[in-house]
């Protein structure tokens, strides 16, 4: 078997191949670095098993390869060595075996990571090596299809559900038939994994394109509701006649829709005109590209937000007298449960506000206008009540719109909405002063010129002079205190 390896990562391998020779320590190359090699993807993550304690031999590596050494896992001996150079970064996780390297093989999740190299037969420019593989990985790696190793898998690691559906997204394969059953009947156990490991399978999930056929398929095997039971009361719940879906189908389409506005993907309902009607540019790029916590980015929170913006619409539903149906505060309901769901899966605190402000307002960009372009005013107040997660919403109130529409979709509407946003984002990026102008009044101002005493009155005055300047009508301070005085006699604030 060759091993395509490329140059500094087989200089990297050697070098720690030879210090663990030198230290009589048998080491092998396993789990994802040899699926990827052998698909010849590239890969910054290496695994390599060690029959002895991987917490005593990992940080003695650090040092030679002058990296950092990281713990992972004591209870199961696993450490981490990171090594960054100017021409890469590397992590390196280090793992205990005891017995053979098959029995270790054994224990693993799925076939196509169920394989090993000797380390100590992988030598700087000699790649042809002896693949141990005693459950035919490598022939389910040619045939595209994710096994598990044993009927165990699961029982023995339950994040390995979400992970078989990750790896045949990411990979483009399929899950055998058996495996996939196995995924059905131990589903409900993917509610006792920490939700750290489960944080980190969802954005990975999310972060393939065509994230909404992964997510039905977790709707399929049962995993989705068992990961996130609030999504279960969405299922098959009717909405207004404007709706082409139900609630749960409906957020599926959104997280899609997100895909297609931001360019990440295909909207099967839509064609290139209805794209080509989305403002885009390079800095909204950059935006969604930015990252909010570790593993996370704007888009992939946003993603996230559309999965979770109707979550609460089961519990807001009312039919009126004329048999419409409505869905009344299930947007200020919703960001609550949002924040309860990511809290429970580990997610940041910043990653929470985050999707818990896109939730909360995320029907705002349709309250703005009224048949016109919005107000200065009116944008204002809502990037001064949204922040940068005001760019995020009118791009998830775009997604909401198609999921909303389907393939019903008029183009005039759609046109409406896509040159509300361009226009909205127009006033943002031009008028840096729109969301928070230059004070031409403070508190002392207002305390010294019309003695009043300290307090809320003091807060609301200035927040109303804030609101006029980004409308135009106040630009210097002496309109300032013109306004406030108007506003004192009138008693208007």
């Amino acid at each position: 078997m060759k091993l395509i390896i490329k140059p500094r990562a087989l200089l990297l391998l050697t070098k720690v191949g030879n210090f663990l020779a030198e230290q009589n320590v048998k080491s092998y190359l396993v789990g994802g670095f040899v699926r990827d090699v052998l698909l010849e993807r590239d890969t910054a993550d290496i695994d390599i098993a060690v029959a002895s304690d991987a917490l005593e031999i990992a940080p003695k590596v650090a040092t030679t390869l002058g990296g950092k050494y990281v713990l992972l896992d004591e209870a199961n001996r696993i450490g981490r060595v990171v090594v960054s150079k100017e021409e890469g970064r590397w992590e390196l996780d280090f793992s205990t075996f005891e017995g053979s390297i098959e029995q270790d093989l054994a224990r693993r999740d799925f076939t196509v990571d169920a394989m090993a190299v000797d380390l100590s037969r992988l030598g700087e420019g000699y790649t042809e090596v002896q693949l141990i593989d005693p459950f035919n990985g490598w022939n389910d790696l040619r045939q595209g299809v994710i096994r598990a190793v044993a009927e165990t898998a699961f029982e023995l690691d339950a994040a390995r559900l979400l992970r078989a559906v990750r790896l045949a997204a990411e990979l483009g394969f399929n899950i055998d038939s058996e495996t996939e059953a196995l995924i059905r009947r131990y589903s409900c156990l993917i509610a006792n994994v920490a939700g750290e490991r489960v944080r980190e399978e969802l954005l990975r999930l999310l972060a393939v394109s065509q994230a909404r056929y992964s997510l039905s398929y977790l709707g399929e095997l049962g995993l989705l509701t068992a990961m996130i039971p609030e999504l279960a009361q969405t299922r098959g719940v009717k909405q207004p006649k404007e709706h082409f879906w139900n609630v749960f189908d409906h957020s599926i389409e959104t997280v899609a829709a997100v895909d297609f506005v931001l360019s990440r993907g295909a909207w099967g309902y839509a064609d290139e005109e209805v794209l080509a009607a989305v403002p885009w540019s390079a800095v909204l790029a950059q935006h969604f590209d930015r990252e909010v916590s570790s593993g996370s980015t704007r888009r992939l929170l946003l993603k996230l937000a559309a999965l979770l913006h109707d979550i609460a619409k089961p519990q807001a539903k009312a039919i009126e007298e004329g048999g419409r149906i409505r869905f009344l505060g299930h947007a200020k309901a919703g960001a609550d449960i949002a924040v309860n769901i990511l809290e429970r899966l580990r997610f940041s605190a910043k990653e929470a506000k985050l999707v818990e402000i896109m939730v909360r307002h995320h029907l705002r960009p349709g309250q703005m206008s009224h048949d016109e372009l919005p107000s200065r005013r009116a944008i204002y107040r809502y990037f001064r009540d949204t922040g940068e997660a005001g760019i995020d919403i009118l791009f998830l109130s775009l997604a909401d719109h198609l999921a909303t529409r389907g393939p019903h979709l008029d183009l005039a509407h759609w046109r409406e909405h896509t040159q509300l946003v361009e226009y909205i984002l127009a006033q943002h990026f031009q008028e840096e002063g729109l969301v928070v102008p230059p004070k031409l009044v403070n508190g002392h101002d207002l305390i010294n010129i019309f003695g009043m005493s300290p307090g809320p009155k003091i807060g609301e005055l200035l927040e109303a002079v804030r609101e006029a300047q980004a409308s135009g009508e106040v630009t210097t301070k002496e309109e300032a205190l013109s306004y406030i005085r108007e506003h004192l006699l009138t008693r208007t604030v």
